[in-house]
């Protein structure tokens, strides 16, 4: 639903806006992929992990981003909201793309027909949320049989909610959901979800172990591969001349959110699920991701400190 407004009236909605984050997610994306792989080239079952460092967790990033205070500019907050957006819908693809079971064609099928559903829906103007959700249900349950992660079955249910009342006065459906699913979600499914996930015991590792092919590849990916990326692929298109930065912001900003975008956590781990299942290969991966997210947060914080400490405070 994020994606959806961002897309319609937020900070996506144009060519423009959206080049940047575009340009910026696309090298988040690919370099941690690549330093991954690099490391763990002669292990085709650690290999399975070369998606996680790709991700980024839109809510620890912010959060960091707004430990700083009131001196952020509003239109860094923009790039990094809608750069992990992105980030996050590229997540998705990959996980429907690359971690998927054994395709079920009839419950493909019934899938399809409850995206009928809910497109009939959406043209008829229905903006009553209980017939959406009805029919969400139904789709989950068929995309989860289907073989395809079911996760895709929320992105297609959250497009056809409408964004708009039948009269004008009317508030928008989507943005009431958005709102009334926002806390649940901030302050009980993602702890939970983290909690859950996050668990290792530490004690048991050594140097060589946490030098070892997936957490190493994992640390380096989201530490080194996330800023080379995307602050890589931003200075090469300012360089060019294909756009110019905001004037309230400047190149040391954009690397500091470069290394926030290193914050893989919660949808790091959760793509390390769908690759290893051995208790073994998961805490090795736990370690790479914790790694990773801590450094790129605590360096993140630092420059960007760095970077505001000439700008005034605001009255």
């Amino acid at each position: 639903m994020e994606l959806k407004r961002e897309l319609r009236v937020g900070e996506l909605s144009t060519r423009d806006q959206a080049l940047l984050p575009v340009i910026a997610a696309i090298g988040g994306m690919t370099a941690p992929a690549l330093i991954y792989v690099a490391i763990n080239s002669p292990d085709p079952e650690a290999l399975r992990a070369w998606a996680v460092p790709t991700a980024t967790d839109i809510a620890f990033a912010l959060g960091i981003l707004a430990l700083l205070g009131p001196r952020v500019p509003l239109a860094l907050k923009v790039f990094l909201s809608a750069l992990a957006i992105i980030d996050d819908l590229g997540a998705i693809l990959i996980i429907a793309l690359f971690y998927t079971a054994n395709l079920s064609v009839w419950s493909l099928a019934f899938a399809a027909a409850a995206i009928a559903g809910l497109a009939v829906l959406n043209m008829l103007n229905v903006t009553r949320i209980a017939p959406y959700i009805l029919i969400g249900i139904v789709l989950w349950v068929c995309v989860l049989k289907s073989g395809v992660h079911a996760t895709l079955a929320g992105v297609v249910l959250a497009f056809f909610i409408p964004m708009h009342g039948r009269k004008e006065e009317e508030p928008s459906p989507l943005r009431e959901l958005e709102h009334k699913l926002h806390p649940w979600v901030a302050f009980l499914v993602l702890p939970i979800f983290g909690f859950a996930n996050a668990g290792v015991h530490l004690g048991d590792f050594g140097i060589d172990s946490m030098t070892s092919g997936i957490p190493l590849g994992i640390t380096l990916g989201l530490f080194v591969g996330k800023q080379l990326g995307v602050f890589g692929l931003v200075w090469l298109a300012v360089k060019a001349g294909i756009f110019r930065l905001p004037d309230d912001l400047d190149m040391r900003m954009i690397y500091g959110v470069s290394l926030l975008t290193g914050v893989g956590f919660t949808m790091s781990l959760f793509i390390g699920g769908l690759a290893f299942s051995e208790p073994a290969q998961l805490s090795l991966l736990k370690v790479g991701v914790l790694t990773g997210s801590v450094f790129s947060g605590v360096a993140g914080y630092c420059v960007l400190r760095w970077a505001f400490s000439s700008r005034p405070q605001p009255a």
